[in-house]
């Protein structure tokens, strides 16, 4: 899934262009470095399969909002971006590109088991929701614990 695929994709020691924010509660996501990295556009793309079927960073933003993610507003306190939360030392500013902050509370560093609870809002998804029930899924049996 998209979110379970992201959760891999921010936790990845090869993957420069996203990362958690300092509390391990949100991401940033440079936007130039992501689709250079991963949507394989640009000088230097990697020529590895396809993560995702777009190449359009307008498309990852859709299925970040889909899935229920928040875009928040990137102060110049917030940036201090790390590989890890709480890490200490390295460089951790994105020099180049437009960075993205993203929070979706279930989406937590320390958490994988919550990814089950990040479901595509489609109409039926938000009409379960609005009637106030719960709507999950199963995480892969590699992640199950």
């Amino acid at each position: 899934t998209f979110p379970m695929k992201l959760w891999l994709l921010v936790n990845s020691p090869c993957v420069h262009s996203v990362r958690w924010d300092a509390r391990g509660e949100g991401l940033f996501i440079d936007q130039g470095l992501f689709e250079q990295e991963l949507l394989g556009v640009g000088p230097g793309a990697a020529g590895e399969e396809e993560l995702f079927k777009t190449k359009n960073f307008g498309s990852i933003v859709r299925q970040l909002n889909l899935y229920g993610f928040h875009k928040l507003t990137v102060s110049p306190a917030s940036s201090a971006a790390g590989s890890r939360p709480r890490s200490a030392g390295g460089d951790t500013s994105y020099p180049d590109g437009l960075l993205h902050h993203f929070w979706n509370p279930p989406f937590r560093y320390d958490r994988p088991v919550l990814l089950i609870k990040i479901k595509r809002l489609t109409k039926a998804n938000k009409e379960k929701l609005d009637a106030g029930l719960e709507v999950t899924s199963r995480l892969p049996d590699d992640f199950q614990q």
